[in-house]
């Protein structure tokens, strides 16, 4: 079997439950590499676009008592998606969609979103999750709704994929031991990342 049908089959296994950019970005195991943000070159995004996308994913998962998308480097991620695993349509698509978030950032405050207050950002990204995942299946998206779920869909999996969501996040163990397979939730606490 080549990669191109093992892709094809993976896809069909998960039932659509993540997008197939995404799906290939894992299998390929694609990480962003671990140099500090000031020698960190985007590939796909400009700097700009990467400080929006960076923004944007610590608003999805922002730092509590653990790092935040931004510490994970979800970025870097995002920005390696877009660029090796994203046909160029797609690529045009986020990016279309992220000058779109920008864009209503400057009709709803006249500034772009990355100068707006933390709060305002906040209500902008709000009103575009409810757009995103409220509105009925056969309306016809914009190009900020269909950035939206896949921004998001990214940034969970940059996350969880990443060394800080794997093992602040969740729990972790590099050898397990014994299966238990019935354990209440309320024993362990959270979800297990193997």
């Amino acid at each position: 079997m080549d990669r191109r049908e093992a892709l094809r089959r993976a896809g069909l296994l998960l039932g659509g439950v993540l997008g197939a950019p995404t799906v290939a970005g894992v299998l390929a195991g694609c990480e962003a590499s671990r140099v500090p943000d000031g020698s960190w070159a985007p590939q796909a995004l400009t700097r700009g676009q990467a400080d929006l996308v960076a923004a944007i994913a610590e608003h999805i998962l922002p730092a509590t008592d653990t790092p935040g998308a931004r510490a994970a480097g979800v970025h870097r991620f995002i920005d390696a998606m877009v660029a090796v695993s994203y046909p160029p349509p797609e690529r045009t698509r986020f990016l279309a969609g992220l000058a779109e978030v920008d864009a209503r950032a400057a009709r709803a405050s006249g500034r772009p979103f990355l100068e707006c207050a933390v709060e305002d950002q906040r209500v902008l990204l709000e009103a575009l999750d409810r757009e995103a995942f409220a509105s009925p299946p056969d309306r016809p998206d914009g190009p900020a709704v269909l950035f939206f779920r896949t921004m998001k869909e990214l940034t969970l999996v940059g996350y969880y994929t990443s060394e800080i969501g794997a093992t602040r996040e969740l729990h972790h163990v590099p050898v397990p031991g014994r299966y238990d397979g019935c354990v209440p939730l309320a024993q362990v606490g959270r979800t297990w990342a193997v």
